[in-house]
């Protein structure tokens, strides 16, 4: 797709605030998208959206209210990139915090549920919708500790993969982007702003950056509308599985 093609195409990004929502916002507006920069945080998202060209609309995934909101908003829908979500806690399944899963569940399953249900009337009436979840290597693979947030990108996973089959035959393209270890905030938000515990996830790694991802992602949506990639899994080099033995292997 050239920058012509793609002017007056609308693009939503849902946790655009910063790392690879934010990426993926300045990527598709440099093809041309108007892009929608979705989040909860107000500052980040106007400045990103007057930087590109764009608009910020402030909403919360896991509020039903806000959803509907952003939606009626919103005149025409071409591509949605649903990125919101996240972990919180890193823990035995025996030890589990409720409240993390409750909230993981939440943020990923049902975050990406609300949006995508709310929005694609709008992706089918463009006549060549296109849908992209970011979901993670832990929506293909467990990993010890991981159970909230690996059982959550798992059930995003399917709810992505089911809506592929379902709306077979209708103008709308969907593709899962699974990311292995990126450096984002992903570790310092798991770990309540502990930055010497998500430090430590990185080291003796070379992680991709939000960027990367964000390179995938255009390139998804430059593909001709009757090319649909399924799933793309993103690894850095110095990851082999998100259940590996090495420390950092453990933890994305």
């Amino acid at each position: 797709m050239t920058t012509s093609e793609a002017d007056n195409r609308v693009a939503v990004v849902t946790g655009a605030s910063a790392g690879i929502g934010e990426a993926t916002a300045r990527t598709l507006a440099a093809q041309g998208f108007h892009v929608v920069c979705v989040a909860r945080r107000h500052d980040p998202i106007k400045a990103l959206a007057d930087e590109i060209g764009g608009s910020a609309i402030v909403a919360d995934v896991t509020d039903a209210d806000a959803v509907a909101a952003l939606a009626e908003r919103l005149e025409r829908v071409d591509v949605l990139v649903n990125n919101a979500g996240g972990a919180r806690g890193l823990e035995p399944v025996a030890e589990a915090d409720i409240e993390n899963w409750r909230w993981m569940w939440e943020a990923n399953v049902l975050g990406t549920l609300r949006v995508t249900r709310a929005l694609l009337p709008k992706l089918i009436d463009s006549g060549d919708g296109l849908i992209i979840t970011v979901t993670s290597i832990a929506a293909v693979e467990i990993y010890d500790n991981g159970g909230g947030y690996t059982s959550a990108k798992h059930a995003q996973g399917v709810l992505h993969r089911t809506l592929r089959s379902e709306l077979l035959g209708k103008p709308v393209r969907l593709t899962e982007v699974a990311p292995g270890m990126v450096k984002t905030d992903f570790s310092l938000n798991r770990f309540e702003g502990d930055e010497e515990r998500a430090a430590k996830v990185y080291e003796g790694v070379t992680p991709l950056v939000a960027e990367d991802i964000a390179e995938v992602i255009g390139f998804v949506a430059s593909r001709p509308s009757h090319v649909d990639l399924d799933l793309i899994v993103v690894r850095p080099r110095d990851q082999v599985s998100g259940a590996s033995g090495s420390r950092f292997n453990r933890q994305t």
